[in-house]
């Protein structure tokens, strides 16, 4: 499919997107809301602190199993089939979870939510990309960052929220009219993107995708629980077994076009550049949303609604800043926007490394309104400069392996930061410190250590080029010869 000249997309194009854009929003918003209700959960389910980390970790672990897929699914299949297949299986899971009677259903129902939810930015991004021409997709992924930022900031508050008068349950009882609403306007108003293209599911490539990505998500996800290291090891070794080989066997697939997640789009500068710097800002995204309201709640003695009030403005600014900050890219490009973001990121983190329990609320809001500034200068440039150089062939593609290292990415830094701070933490206790002065050292050391990974950010973002050029540019020449 030739993509499109006319600079300002249909109404009907639009409407897409639109559905698609609160879908998304919807399920994303799903991955962090349980981050402040863990506490209650173990209460009310009568499950100690390591058993109901699992409904944060098989979230993650489904999403990265399955995202891997939706390359292969969003070429096969129509629009409207994925858009069905994900939206009714979060709704299931959402129900599910808020009527759920034990752990065990509530841990179904979490995996069950997990799979819609991964086929959806995957299937949001390569329509995006297909409807919308380069000069416009600026504003257009300016909205998308929403989603893609503003959903997993914006989890903790509405849990935070609810968890103040209403019972866990609620969390999700009350999202699933929202998600029933948006498949219910899918069916009415979503017609089909692009054009399907007739391919086989090579029966090796999805176990070794599952083991590969998932074992790595597990084995990062387990370094923060008691087994440590020594629980971590296993997984994260046949992770990266496995992931050698699915590399090796994607590469030698692609060569026919029969690849489950057609590894060629690294070949492309920009969408390697992009990765790497998408990953490192979701490493402090998530991180800070693990690392904060850790903060608030045992250090400041928050409750979960306090929490949530405090995170809220952050979410808040991201969501209005993101259509700017795309308009301004498609005037100025990636460079003027990034590079700022990136050091502003670097600098409150940095500033985070040096908090007590004496610290003023007022400087809290302030670092962290500051974060949030310098993510929205982040996400909308980076997504659209990543993606923009890669042929439509490679789009479906493209997102899935953006959407993947996302996962690993908030996977990684949520268990490197969190074992840091436990480390440091425990060591403090066993030298004689009091708890409060202990917890207080660890959650500063895993700060440093995040505003030492995003000095890295830094140095990526000044790699940025000016402009990029769109989809279709590079269609003959660079497609044919990466070949």
């Amino acid at each position: 499919m030739q993509p499109p000249t006319d600079p300002t997309p249909t109404s009907r194009d639009r409407l897409v997107i639109a559905i698609l854009l609160v879908a998304s929003f919807t399920v994303i918003l799903n991955e962090t809301i349980m981050n402040v209700a863990l506490p209650r959960l173990m209460t009310d389910l009568h499950v100690d602190a390591s058993t109901v980390q699992w409904l944060a970790t098989a979230f993650m672990l489904t999403m990265a199993v399955v995202i891997p897929t939706t390359g292969f699914l969003l070429q096969r299949l129509t629009t409207r089939a994925v858009f069905f297949t994900a939206m009714t299986a979060f709704s299931l899971g959402t129900l599910l979870a808020g009527l759920a009677p034990t752990f065990e259903v509530l841990l179904l129902a979490r995996v069950v939510q997990a799979t819609g939810t991964a086929v959806m930015l995957p299937l949001l991004i390569t329509t995006v990309l297909t409807l919308v021409p380069p000069q416009r997709r600026g504003v257009v992924m300016g909205n998308l960052s929403i989603v893609i930022s503003v959903a997993p900031a914006v989890g903790p508050t509405l849990s935070g929220l609810i968890l103040g008068s209403l019972s866990w349950r609620w969390m999700f009882l009350l999202v699933l009219p929202v998600a029933l609403a948006a498949l219910l306007l899918g069916a009415r108003a979503l017609t089909n993107v692009g054009e399907r293209r007739e391919s086989t599911l090579d029966a090796l490539s999805v176990p070794l995708a599952a083991l590969g990505f998932g074992g790595l998500v597990y084995g990062l996800s387990t370094i923060g629980t008691p087994a440590g290291l020594a629980g971590a090891a296993w997984p994260l070794g046949l992770g990266v077994v496995a992931l050698a080989l699915f590399t090796w066997r994607q590469l030698r697939l692609a060569r026919r076009d029969a690849a489950l997640l057609d590894l060629r789009a690294f070949r492309f500068p920009a969408f390697t550049l992009g990765v790497l710097l998408m990953m490192i800002a979701m490493t402090a995204l998530f991180g800070g949303a693990i690392l904060l309201p850790l903060y608030f709640q045992t250090i400041r003695g928050l409750d979960t609604l306090q929490t949530g009030l405090l995170l809220l403005p952050g979410g808040l600014v991201m969501g209005l800043l993101a259509p700017l900050v795309g308009r301004l890219f498609d005037r100025v490009g990636p460079l003027p926007l990034v590079v700022p973001g990136a050091v502003l990121m670097t600098a409150v983190l940095w500033a985070f490394g040096g908090i007590d329990a004496r610290t003023p609320v007022w400087l809290l809001l302030g670092l962290h309104l500051v974060l949030s500034v310098g993510l929205a200068l982040l996400f909308t440039p980076v997504f659209t400069s990543t993606l923009a150089p890669l042929p439509a062939r490679l789009h479906s593609h493209g997102s899935a392996i953006l959407s993947t290292a996302q996962q690993v990415a908030g996977a990684a830094g949520t268990a490197l930061l969190v074992t840091v701070m436990t480390a440091r933490t425990a060591a403090l206790t066993r030298g004689g410190a009091s708890p409060v002065a202990a917890q207080t050292a660890g959650l500063q050391a895993a700060f440093v250590l995040a505003a030492v990974i995003a000095v890295l950010a830094v140095l990526l973002a000044l790699l940025q080029r000016r402009s990029t050029a769109g989809p279709g540019l590079h269609e003959d020449g660079a497609l044919n010869a990466a070949d």
